[in-house]
């Protein structure tokens, strides 16, 4: 209702629903972005672009500097350029073998190109080498690719990840949407509630990141 009479509104104001269709949408882009962040960023494709493209030349000047191989791998993976990040994680393995974030990197990478097997043993090795790499990220990583076909993986791992952010509304979201698909709808809404009720505890600069799971949990939870 209250969009239908804002589109109302701008169309007296432009004289074209199509137009005022268009910066309704942007007035909403712009204070989701502000305010929920529930849909990406439209710049941010843009800066990783030229990232990539500065990275490239600084390898291609000089081919021995491992830093900037890893940061141009860790922005292809971003790309979804997977198999060119994992050509060059490769060549970096031998500088890289007691990083957790070298062997979360590539787990992650091969999870993507659908070695699964491989993917995991090297997301768990980089996890035994420092359990809170990357937030305890990778453990999210691992739920989202055993979602849907293995349920007790996904929250297990999702189990791993509240242990080390157990102030993430996006940990129990997760956890809810993995009791759900098991039928344990108790269990699920329990969750969802955790989920919105640890945004509420969070202090204001963490409620922004946060906001966005929490309506998940919210809106999953009506259903």
């Amino acid at each position: 209702m209250l969009k239908f009479i804002g589109i109302m509104m701008l169309f007296r104001l432009v004289g074209n629903p199509f137009l005022a269709l268009f910066i309704l949408l942007v007035i909403l882009y712009f204070l989701d972005r502000r305010y929920v962040g529930i849909f990406p960023s439209i710049t941010k494709p843009f800066k990783r672009v030229r990232q990539i493209s500065k990275l490239r030349t600084t390898v291609s000047l000089n081919p021995n500097d491992v830093s900037a191989k890893f940061d141009l791998a860790r922005n292809l993976s971003e790309r979804k350029k997977y198999k060119e990040a994992k050509d060059i994680l490769l060549q970096i393995e031998d500088r890289y073998e007691q990083s957790a974030e070298y062997w979360v990197e590539l787990g992650h990478v091969n999870l993507k190109l659908g070695a699964l097997e491989e993917g995991e043993d090297q997301m768990l090795r980089g996890l035994e080498i420092n359990r809170k790499a990357q937030y305890g990220q990778p453990y999210l990583r691992l739920a989202e690719t055993f979602r849907h076909t293995n349920h007790d993986k996904a929250l297990h791992y999702v189990t791993q990840f509240q242990e080390i952010q157990s102030s993430s509304s996006e940990a129990y979201y997760l956890a809810g949407s993995m009791y759900k698909a098991l039928g344990r709808t108790e269990d699920a809404k329990r969750a969802f509630d955790e989920s919105t009720a640890i945004y509420r505890s969070l202090p204001k600069y963490k409620k922004r990141q946060e906001r966005g799971w929490a309506l998940r949990s919210f809106f999953a939870k009506m259903k």
